[in-house]
């Protein structure tokens, strides 16, 4: 049923199918911009699993799923991942559910991180595969969280950056209603980033996924600008339907 999402209503773009082959079995970290809540994560397990059969650069053909990688973990935040049926069967499927440290319910928080949330990411590193979006939302262009170098410097796993696009403009927000067909996504996956996990810094890794993931402010200089008027019409549209649902 998602399969038709990237390669019947959709065209899916992928680079990088020999670099998924070439990981170790476990303590490898997927870093990924963030476009909508669950269509990016479904389609890395498409493609991840595609590459792993021997496609290259390609989903055709389902028989990849009849013997799927099954430890493929990704953060989600438990918020999330508790407000309907559907999420939580999503939830039950591979996600790591976390707290945010800075926003609940739509409101800014300023809480700790809690460790039981680290560690249990360390558990998923330990056992497979994990997909983290280190911005935290669905908005581009946001600073990323300080937890992901964190986890880096703590665990040491083979970081690969991935970057998406075209999903935002397919989806809706939560990635389960297709918005649009006949949309070009792309998914690149890049060679693993080389980190000096004990004498880097925490800011300094940070900057690293940032350009690796091209989330880094610089790459502002170079979107079009009726492309970044897009982005910040949408994310008014959305301010107001949630100030709207708080209202009313």
């Amino acid at each position: 049923m998602t399969h038709q999402r990237y390669k019947g209503f959709n065209t899916l773009e992928i680079e990088g199918s020999q670099i998924i082959r070439d990981l170790p079995e476990n303590n490898v970290l997927f870093v990924s911009n963030h476009q909508t809540y669950f269509a990016d994560v479904v389609a890395m397990f498409h493609v991840f699993n595609a590459s792993l059969s021997g496609r290259e650069d390609n989903i055709k053909n389902l028989g990849y799923l009849w013997n799927p990688k099954l430890n493929i973990y990704y953060v989600a935040a438990k918020e999330t991942m508790k407000k309907s049926l559907l999420t939580k069967i999503l939830a039950y499927a591979g996600s790591i559910s976390i707290e945010r440290t800075w926003r609940a319910d739509g409101q800014e928080v300023n809480r700790q991180v809690k460790f039981s949330d680290i560690s249990n990411i360390g558990k998923a590193l330990n056992d497979g595969w994990v997909i983290t979006f280190p911005q935290g939302t669905t908005t581009p262009w946001k600073p990323l969280r300080k937890g992901t170098a964190h986890i880096i410097k703590k665990y040491k796993p083979v970081v690969v950056p991935v970057v998406i696009d075209g999903f935002r403009r397919s989806f809706d927000k939560k990635g389960l209603r297709v918005k649009k067909k006949g949309i070009l996504q792309s998914m690149h996956i890049k060679e693993p980033l080389d980190i000096d996990y004990d004498n880097e810094s925490i800011e300094a890794i940070l900057e690293k996924l940032e350009y690796a993931i091209e989330q880094h402010p610089s790459f502002l200089k170079v979107i079009p600008q009726a492309e970044l008027l897009a982005y910040e019409e949408e994310n008014q549209k959305r301010r107001y339907s949630y100030k709207g649902k708080i209202d009313g």
